[in-house]
């Protein structure tokens, strides 16, 4: 049987134990939200008051020169790249993960466009809402034909795939079960049906390995407030490989995405390369931020996060399943490791009471629909002592009931 000493233990033997120290977490929480919200780095804080007081505040206009924030969009690509398996000049981070997603999709149905069988799009009903909305319409306005179909399973995807099909838009790591895709094999399947394949990595950047070249995709988009720890509502981030560099179109033609942007040109010719995923004037202060959660993963590798991250969720699972076992539980999450994400979910009949109990005790989760719970554990900054402590506070509050199923729903979980 695993004890608190067991795991103090392992602390003491985590090669990435001393990053917490880079991180700004308040006492008496137990942070496992990771995997919505990342913690704040602590370099944060004098980074965006230097951008602000001296950049900003001293240098004014001149700094879209001198400190660099004209090119920060492309500069942050390329430190972000590798740890989904891009290269330089692939990556721009910018925008929302729902405009990328926009992006990418409204690209991949032009580069498809020349065969007319081909008008429809395969994604999951459980995807993250936001991807099915922008693909409903895009569709919508399109008005060329085009249809979504959703599968209820990834044992689905086979038989969903055929001459018809233009685009599979999937999330690796899904936001509700943590389920990862086989990526290769799944992008290997789309291909052999002659789709083009666009994923969302918004659960897996900066929680598992991704290797986008090696694992046939076409198309990325993704967050960097979440496991990258990029603050609230932080720029997302579009890939582009480069071999289809040249035929991506997409209609937010914005001046910033324009091949001479200061020639002030009145009609619109796209920038070589990346650039043409840009759209609009970027928001400079919160893509600085996004720097600073970066600088901690050029510190170690993810297959040392990707290590610690499997050891925590094994912990928390085994934990729950042998302290909890007495109430009605549901493991979410697959239990084999190629499967599974970075975040642990959990059904109870009152998961939402249960949530709002072990927040106000100090273990902030968060709570998805229907009836799940979700416990995100990010290694950087997440101890083996910590599981074992969350674990006990749920086991308290399910033995002694001491949730209210009549709590009243936050707008925001």
């Amino acid at each position: 049987m695993t004890t608190r000493n067991h795991c103090l233990e392992r602390d003491a033997q985590d090669p990435l134990a001393a990053f917490r120290s880079q991180f700004d977490l308040p006492d008496g929480v137990i942070y496992l939200d990771g995997n919505s919200l990342g913690a704040r780095p602590k370099a944060s804080l004098s980074r965006a008051q230097h951008v602000i007081t001296q950049e900003w505040g001293h240098d004014l206009i001149r700094s879209w020169n001198t400190a660099g924030w004209f090119d920060l969009p492309k500069h942050l690509g390329n430190r972000l790249a590798p740890l989904i398996g891009g290269v330089d000049g692939e990556v721009v981070v910018t925008d929302t993960t729902s405009v990328n997603l926009f992006k990418a999709l409204a690209a991949a149905l032009q580069m498809q466009s020349c065969d007319a069988a081909r008008r429809v799009i395969v994604t999951e009903r459980s995807n993250f809402p936001t991807d099915i909305y922008m693909a409903e319409g895009l569709s919508k306005w399109l008005d060329r034909g085009y249809s979504i179909k959703l599968i209820d399973s990834p044992d689905e995807l086979p038989a969903a795939i055929g001459a018809d099909t233009a685009v599979v838009m999937l999330t690796h790591v899904n936001y509700r079960s943590g389920y990862q895709y086989d990526m290769q094999a799944t992008s290997a399947l789309a291909h052999a049906a002659g789709a083009l394949i666009l994923w969302d990595l918004a659960h897996s950047a900066g929680a598992v390995p991704v290797d986008l070249h090696a694992n046939g995709a076409d198309l990325a988009v993704g967050c960097t407030y979440k496991y990258l720890n990029g603050g609230p509502g932080a720029p997302a981030f579009i890939w582009v490989p480069k071999k289809h560099q040249g035929q991506f179109q997409q209609p937010l033609s914005g001046w910033w995405g324009h091949a001479t942007p200061f020639a002030m040109a009145p009609h619109f010719a796209p920038a070589d390369g990346i650039g043409r995923a840009l759209c609009g004037t970027q928001p400079i202060v919160s893509l600085a931020m996004v720097e600073c959660g970066l600088d901690v993963f050029a510190q170690t590798s993810m297959a040392a996060i990707r290590e610690k991250s499997l050891a925590l969720t094994d912990l928390f699972i085994e934990l729950v399943e042998a302290r909890c076992g007495a109430h009605p539980l549901g493991l979410v999450t697959p239990r084999e490791h190629p499967h599974r994400g970075s975040h642990v979910s959990f059904t109870h009949p009152h998961g939402y009471a249960v949530m709002q109990a072990l927040i106000a005790r100090g273990v902030i989760g968060d709570y998805r629909e229907p009836a799940i719970m979700r416990f995100g554990f990010t290694p950087l900054y997440t101890s083996y002592a910590e599981v074992w402590d969350a674990v006990e506070i749920l086991r308290d509050i399910l033995d002694r009931q001491d949730y209210n199923v009549d709590a009243k729903r936050d707008a925001v979980t």
